[in-house]
């Protein structure tokens, strides 16, 4: 993933097993949490650019582009085994799918013209809302017992697009918070939020590898703002994995689910904190 002229092999061992370890970890993550496994790659790959001394000008960046990248087959991996379960609302998809591509291009291109601290704040705080929410609203409580109406639905699909496509992240660190909160059962929110991540991961990617063609102190391996050898070493896991996590969502309780959902969006927010202020 990086250049590693003078480096000690053992280093090269360490960020490869350190790879390895998160697309494993994201795949199961994507598939237990429909989060796409952006939640822990863009960290991830965020300490580790650090660790090798990529300008901290494009290290976010390129954690975020590189994560979109790798959500794409990610996703693809974690919907087909929902939708073998029925999990997918495929109605809700129609209605979303457009918007949420919008606020994606939006979400983009905002990303492409901010600062990495900026960047980075805005994963970790949004991250620490939404944990707090699953870790501290009450079993069942809901705002409604179903979605909005038009234009609230619209502004709601939109949002999840453009924050999801700034952060790197697949949809499911949005929507499904947001479905919960609308009374949708947590199992059909994962499912539907693993769908949505692929339509948020495709233009985002794009976006991304665009934005990134004439910037300088990109590390080797870059294509834009997507590293390609980076992408090759985590999607296999991912992929691999992703069945696994869709698996232990239809087999472990709700309450355990929403329990890991936010504790790990709780540890991210910590590492990205951390990036700001550390």
């Amino acid at each position: 993933m990086f250049d590693f002229a003078g480096q000690d092999i053992e280093l090269l061992l360490v960020l490869g097993a350190a790879l390895i370890g998160t697309g494993i970890v994201a795949g199961i993550l994507a598939g237990l949490l429909g989060v796409g496994g952006g939640i822990v790659i863009v960290p991830v790959l965020y300490h580790l650019l650090s660790y090798v001394g990529v300008a901290e000008e494009v290290r976010m960046h390129v954690a975020v582009g590189t994560s979109l990248a790798t959500i794409i087959l990610t996703s693809i991996s974690s919907a087909r085994a929902h939708h073998k379960k029925g999990a997918i609302d495929v109605k809700l998809l129609k209605s979303w799918g457009i918007i949420i591509f919008l606020g994606v291009l939006g979400g983009t291109w905002m990303a492409s013209i901010v600062n990495a601290k900026i960047l980075t704040g805005v994963f970790a705080v949004l991250a620490l809302l939404v944990a707090a929410n699953m870790a501290f609203r009450p079993d069942g409580a809901h705002l409604a017992d179903k979605l909005p109406s038009s234009p609230l639905k619209e502004v709601l699909a939109l949002f999840i697009g453009w924050f999801s496509a700034m952060m790197g992240i697949g949809g499911g660190t949005f929507s499904v918070p947001i479905l919960t909160l609308f009374n949708y059962p947590i199992r059909q929110a994962v499912g539907t939020a693993a769908a949505i991540g692929l339509i948020i991961a495709i233009p985002g990617t794009i976006g991304f590898l665009a934005a990134g063609m004439n910037v300088t102190d990109l590390p080797p391996g870059n294509l834009g703002y997507v590293n390609i050898l980076g992408f090759l070493i985590i999607v296999p896991m991912t992929m691999l994995f992703a069945p696994v996590g869709a698996h232990i969502a239809h087999t472990i309780n709700t309450g355990m689910l929403k329990k890991a959902f936010a504790f790990f969006l709780f540890l991210t927010s910590l590492r990205m904190f951390y990036g700001i202020f550390g």
